[in-house]
């Protein structure tokens, strides 16, 4: 082999660089190059060449976006014996910070090996090999990828910056989380057991129902405007109608600072108006949550646009609109957010390993799901437009 990566959690950096030019100097000529360091073997035979690149969460949190989910789905369709290691094992991989990553242009020798090991443990990292083999900080084998378990006696560690981030656990968020598992089991849809917690029904501001009503009708108007634009109708005259629906129902307030910009400028961007359209799966979500959609359905296809529209421009006026609402339960709502924060893992783990959706799940309908739902629980006191969609 001629990789070798470790990955970690932790609260800064700085302690790296002393850890690999002091353990790996014993045996290469180490040059630092920005966040990537240059090996050179001292040996007068066999040289080997290397480069040793670090990636943090703080400088590069993409990174971590678009590969934790993918490795957490690797090691979670790995048939552990030992359940209770993988639970470990996926705990631990849902903090990873940070990695070092070791290319070589040859073969790792023994010795070579013996200096990562070292560097490996002064990080206090997990070490992983490429054929999936989990190394711990001492270099014994956490697992294989047979799922056999190795001699380590391995316990996760997260550092502070991690640890505060976790979501607070209860009892409620549990049975809401176990009850999703039980959904997507029974679907034969993957998922990953360490994925957290949504809080409790206590632990959730909640939009108002009239906020709700209200951002509902405000975003339908938005997306009747960017369906104009999306299929080049007339631009002035869609303007001012939908202004005027605005007015119409009071919602102008409801719009949001994208939304706002989009409607005021001159020549509407064109991508811009297929995002807003598709967000006729966010409206979707609300509408269903004010009473008006009796299920949301499972998310491989999009809404009824013609019922979605019908159910605001059947009315003169926001108070009747809002006069025909029954608002569904808190519990119900987090439910669905739930269910629908495991089914966009499942779409982006899918998606990561070039593989199709499980059961022709529509990634930008759940997407579009996600962002209502998650809004009307506030979550993270996130805005609609900057919704931060992490898995």
């Amino acid at each position: 082999m001629n990789h070798f990566t470790i990955c970690a959690s932790k609260n800064d950096t700085h302690d790296i660089e002393e850890g690999i030019l002091d353990t790996l100097a014993q045996g290469f000529v180490v040059e630092k190059n920005d966040s990537s360091y240059l090996l050179k073997s001292k040996g007068l035979f066999k040289k080997h060449q290397g480069a040793i690149h670090v990636i943090a969460d703080d400088t590069n949190p993409d990174y971590f976006a678009k590969n934790i989910p993918g490795m957490m789905g690797f090691y979670h369709n790995i048939p552990f014996k030992d359940e209770q290691l993988k639970e470990l094992v996926m705990i631990q991989i849902s903090v990873f910070n940070t990695v070092i990553a070791v290319e070589m242009d040859k073969e790792i020798t023994d010795e070579q090996m013996q200096l990562l090991i070292k560097l490996l443990s002064s990080i206090g990292g997990v070490g992983f090999l490429p054929d999936g083999t989990l190394l711990d900080q001492q270099g014994l084998v956490i697992v294989y990828p047979n799922g056999e378990s190795g001699p380590s006696n391995f316990r996760p560690h997260a550092c502070t910056k991690m640890i505060n981030v976790q979501e607070a656990t209860s009892a409620q968020g549990e049975a809401r989380k176990n009850n999703t598992i039980a959904f997507l089991v029974e679907k034969g849809i993957p998922y990953v057991a360490s994925l957290p917690q949504l809080p409790s029904v206590e632990d959730c501001a909640f939009k108002r129902q009239e906020d709700i009503a209200k951002r509902a009708v405000a975003l339908l108007i938005a997306i009747q405007f960017a369906c104009d634009v999306a299929q080049s109708g007339n631009i002035e005259d869609s303007r001012e109608f939908f202004l005027n629906m605005l007015h119409k129902y009071n919602v102008q307030q409801f719009l949001t600072d994208n939304e706002k910009s989009f409607l005021q400028a001159q020549y509407p961007d064109a991508q811009e108006a297929v995002s807003i359209a598709w967000q006729y799966e966010a409206y979707w979500t609300l509408i269903w949550a004010l009473g008006f959609v009796e299920t949301l359905e499972f998310p491989d296809d999009v809404c009824d646009c013609d019922y979605a529209i019908q159910v605001v421009s059947s009315c003169e006026t926001f108070e009747q609109f809002y006069a025909q609402i029954a608002m569904r339960s808190k519990e119900e709502i987090l439910d669905e957010a739930d269910k629908i924060y495991r089914l966009h893992w499942a779409c982006v783990n899918s998606r990561i390993n070039g593989q199709a959706a499980p059961l022709a799940l529509n990634e930008s309908v759940v997407m579009e799901r996600r962002r209502g739902l998650f809004w009307m629980i506030d979550y993270h006191n996130e805005q609609w437009d900057t919704m931060s969609m992490d898995t």
